[in-house]
Formats: C-alpha cells, structure tokens, sequence
C-alpha cells in the first residue's frame, strides 16, 4: 500500500496552486481535460490527501477535512470557470470558421453536360419510336454464334480472326465482345412474334487503333423489319425518313451495291452533305440491304412467307460529319469541356 499522504495548510495550498496554475495554461478542452485528471481526478494530490483523512486522529478529521474540502472546492472552481472560458472561444472560433462573406463574388458553378453520342443516339432511337418501331437490347459479350454464325459468317470470314474480334478466353467459350448490335436483331425474332420492327442501339467492339478516324469502343445503331412483302422500297423509304430527320428536309441518300454476309441484295448508304468542309460531297453513312434468307431460316422463319430489311451505321460518324468534327479522339477522352459545348441537345 502507498504512504498516506500528509495533510498540511503548505501542501493543500501547493496543490491548489498547482492546480491553478495548469488549469490558467489549459489552452483548449483537450488540455483542460488532462488538467481536471491530473489535479481533480482520483490520483490527484487533493484526492490522496482525501484519503488519508480516515488515518488521522479524531480530533484532528474536522479541521483538516475542512481544509481539503475547502481545496478540492477552490480547484473545482477553477475548472468550471476556465472551462466556460475555453468553450466559449472555440465556439467563437468555429463560428467564425464557418462564417460566409455574404459580399464575396461567388464561386462560378459550372454545370455538366450528357455526352453527346448518348443524346444522338437517344435522338435517332425516337425518331424510330416515332414511325412505331421498338428499341431492342441485348449482351454486349455475346455468343459466337448470335454474332456471326446466325448473321451468316463463313467460318474462315475475316471478321472472325483475332486481329479483327476481341475473343474471351477461354476459347471454348465461344464468346467474344460484340463487333456490331447485329446479334440483337437475332434475339429479337428468337423472342418476338412477327411481324418484327426493331432498332437497336447500343456499343460495339473492334480490334481497331485510337486514332482521328476509328476506335476500338464505338457505339452503332442497327435497324431490322421483318414482315410479308417488305422490299428494298421500304428501306429507301426508311432512311430517307432517317436522314432527314437528322440533317433537314433537303438531305438525300443513295444506296451504292455492296456484299455484306446478311443481306442480299446489299448497299452501302451515303449522305449529301451540302456543307461539308471542302464543299458539298457524299458522306459514307452506313449499310443496308434485304435480310439474307439463311439469316432468317437460323432464326426459324420461313423466307418464302417473310421479307425483311436491315441497315446500320456508326453514331461516331454520324455525329462526326454532322457536327463537322474531324478528330473521333475527341470524343472518348472524357473532356467535359467537349460535352458542354453541345449542351443538352445535339
């Protein structure tokens, strides 16, 4: 056990002073505590002396209790006082940390924008919804066989090679990040009742380089109808409705012979543009044709009954010779200021 602590009018005062003196010094409330342990708690001097008070002869109890009593009440004080004291300036200083110059010039917000491939994509979509066709989606790590197998690929098809499609291991899989939205319109007469009117945006992958003209992450829209008498009419009609519905009342198209695996007959489709930098020319847009009959009976349709019509083009692109862009680099490196300067409508 430790040695009582002697009671004597020189060591109550000593430690009252000390005491006073720690808590004057005491800065902040964290100070303030360490001063109320040190010299208030249950091994401060005053405490021991408290203590030893059950050691002292009777006589002797009320004189020097008094007096410990008479200390402990002059540190207490002093804590409540300073205490006030210190709470009142840090409130103050918060206050004045949080104060607002009411007078300051304010801080100029400046306001995102939606990219502008999504608003175009968005506006094409409705143009469709318009005429009463549906916005189909689907994967875009998709099944070999929705991508090119069903869209009537040859196995040795170029499109298939590695150079040219990101195939994800393992091989056995047979799955590979979608080169077009293609597969979509497959799922689409897989899932729907004819007739079929669909477009389906969405983004694609290619093994492509980043540069002014191409990117390896692109975004297209493809278009397919799936009826009883459909002809190469109707689909002149459509994207004529298309083109002028995204370039004005005078835009006009023209569709050039092409081969593509899915359609037969087959075209590409190019654009006037009347403003084009360098003068008014023909603007590649996209591809179109008659949906190829192996397309339709690996879907399980009858081709004989039923005729359809499909097309597509890239939003990049549109929206590259649209808005006079000549860098598609500017388009996916996330630069707000590029979406700003097209608002929220494109």
């Amino acid at each position: 056990m430790s040695e009582p602590t002697p009671i004597t009018e020189q060591a109550a005062a000593e430690a009252v002073a000390q005491a006073i003196q720690a808590i004057t010094a005491a800065s902040n409330s964290a100070e303030l505590r360490a001063a109320r342990t040190s010299f208030a708690g249950e091994s401060s001097p005053l405490a021991r002396m408290n203590g030893s008070l059950r050691d002292v002869p009777n006589d002797q109890k009320a004189t020097l209790g008094k007096l410990v009593g008479q200390a402990r009440g002059q540190v207490n004080a002093a804590l409540a006082a300073r205490e006030a004291e210190v709470m009142a300036a840090e409130e103050n200083a918060r206050l004045a940390s949080e104060a607002v110059d009411v007078t300051a010039v304010a801080t100029r917000w400046r306001p995102g924008a939606r990219h502008p491939i999504n608003l175009l994509m968005e506006r094409m979509s409705d143009i469709f919804i318009g005429m009463g066709w549906e916005i189909a989606e689907g994967p875009e790590l998709e099944n070999e066989w929705f991508n090119f197998d069903a869209m009537n690929f040859d196995e040795d098809h170029p499109a298939r090679a590695m150079q040219d499609t990101f195939f994800v291991e393992p091989l056995g899989s047979h799955l590979v990040l979608r080169t077009h939205t293609s597969p979509v319109q497959i799922r689409s007469l897989l899932d729907r009742p004819l007739p079929v009117f669909v477009v389906a945006p969405g983004r694609v992958y290619r093994t492509d380089e980043l540069d002014p003209t191409h990117t390896p992450v692109f975004h297209q829209i493809e278009g397919l109808a799936i009826d009883r008498g459909l002809t190469m009419a109707h689909l002149r009609g459509t994207l004529e409705h298309l083109a002028r519905s995204m370039f004005g009342e005078t835009a006009k198209i023209r569709l050039r012979p092409n081969y593509f695996p899915f359609t037969e007959p087959s075209a590409e489709m190019d654009v006037w543009q009347p403003n084009a930098k360098g003068g008014a020319r023909w603007v590649e847009w996209g591809g179109c044709g008659m949906v190829n009959a192996n397309v339709l009976r690996a879907a399980g349709i009858d081709p004989d009954e039923y005729q359809g019509f499909a097309f597509g083009m890239g939003i990049e692109r549109t929206l590259q010779f649209r808005n006079e862009m000549n860098d598609m680099r500017d388009m996916v490196e996330g630069d707000i200021r590029f979406s700003q300067q097209f608002g929220m409508v494109v």
